[in-house]
């Protein structure tokens, strides 16, 4: 199969019969495929499907392989040092996004119907945006983690992504077991526009997310995401520590192996003293208190998915996580739904919204966007690379 993006990792040798055809992030098992986490540390060939893959073969889909990622899923870039990077079929100079960053890239691409990932602070979410399909992270614990490599436990999702949010819906409801909960119409909806991140966006960004604003139904009002300034930091006191504990017997025996990135953030990790941790779940139950006084009457909250479209791969700015964290980390922190949907493009490069909904309401932010999606045609658009245009 052709793959001038580097998005598969394992191809399935017996790829089946009929279905929708999905790939999925190598964070997930595959029974007789081997799992890797795009790492040298490890390397297991699972005897069964992990839940989600389960089920979704169960329905009828097609397993096509394993996707590139981010070293176990703890990075937004996918430029593994092991494997090579993923490359963003609008333009192959730039990246795709992570940690899945394979799984946005593949459907991009034309390569899959439709791709797995996983979401702890934004790993569906950010490639999604980048590549210009719709991803969704889905309520924390709607979809069973079983047979997925932990990044942080109390943080990890498993999300599809697709080229529209009524194909997300359809694999969600599989995946979670039939359980997707919340509005199934998008009548007298609620929707705050999250002022602070369409002011922090680059400029262009910022202004085709507010001409999107304009097909988007309910009534809008400007609202302001309460500890906005914090939310970031919480969602890195309770990560870090999560994910190092994962790592810890490896962090012992292996640390050579790991990637420069991925090494540096799980010793931060080990290295936090204990109360930082307690700390950090503390103030996550403070947010989320915070966050239902202030935005609890809202159905949805709008802001652009990311402040910026994919940077170049050999131009990564310095603070690039930083820009990206205020713009993921409150869905993840409080366990909302949240989903990225396409809505334009700057310079060659798409630019997406984020639906973000209430815990447990996933069916709510995906109402909308598959309204937004009926008067709109950005989730039709394809790359002149896309691989329906190459030999596979």
């Amino acid at each position: 199969m052709a793959d001038p993006f580097n998005v598969f990792l394992h191809l399935n040798p017996q790829p089946g019969d009929g279905g929708p055809v999905i790939a999925v992030k190598d964070v997930i098992d595959v029974a007789g495929m081997p799992t890797t986490a795009a790492s040298k540390v490890l390397h297991r060939m699972p005897e069964k499907d992990a839940e989600c893959v389960a089920r979704l073969r169960a329905a009828g889909a097609t397993i096509a392989g394993k996707l590139n990622t981010h070293e176990f899923a703890f990075g937004a870039t996918t430029t593994s040092p092991h494997f090579g990077p993923a490359l963003n079929p609008w333009n192959p100079e730039h990246i795709c996004g992570g940690s899945s960053g394979g799984s946005g890239a593949a459907v991009a691409a034309g390569l899959v119907d439709a791709s797995l990932g996983t979401d702890t602070a934004g790993s569906v979410r950010i490639p999604a945006a980048f590549c210009g399909v719709t991803g969704m992270r889905p309520s924390w614990g709607l979809v069973p983690t079983s047979g997925v490599v932990p990044t942080a436990w109390s943080l990890d999702t498993v999300g599809p992504l697709a080229w529209s949010a009524e194909e997300c819906e359809r694999l969600l409801e599989t995946m979670s077991g039939g359980l997707l909960d919340g509005r199934d119409a998008a009548d007298d909806l609620r929707v705050g526009v999250l002022t602070e991140l369409f002011e922090d966006a680059e400029p262009e960004v910022a202004t085709v997310c507010e001409a999107a604003l304009a097909e988007l139904p309910g009534q809008k009002e400007s609202v302001s995401f309460p500890l906005h300034e914090e939310l970031s930091t919480i969602t890195q006191l309770v990560m870090l520590p999560e994910a190092a504990s994962a790592h810890l017997h490896w962090l012992r025996t292996k640390l050579a192996d790991y990637g420069a990135d991925v090494r540096a953030r799980l010793l931060a990790g080990l290295l936090l003293p204990a109360t930082a941790y307690t700390t950090g779940l503390r103030a996550r139950r403070w947010a989320r208190l915070e966050h239902e006084r202030a935005l609890g009457a809202y159905d949805v909250l709008v802001a652009p998915a990311m402040p910026v479209t994919a940077p170049r791969l050999d131009a990564i700015p310095e603070d690039y996580r930083l820009l990206l964290m205020p713009y993921n980390s409150p869905a993840a922190l409080l366990g909302l739904p949240a989903l990225s949907v396409p809505c334009g493009f700057v310079d060659g490069l798409p630019v997406s919204l984020s639906l973000t909904g209430r815990p447990r309401e996933d069916r709510t932010p995906l109402a909308v966007a598959k309204l937004f999606q009926q008067t709109t045609d950005w989730h039709e658009h394809r790359p002149e690379r896309s691989l329906a245009r190459v030999a596979v």
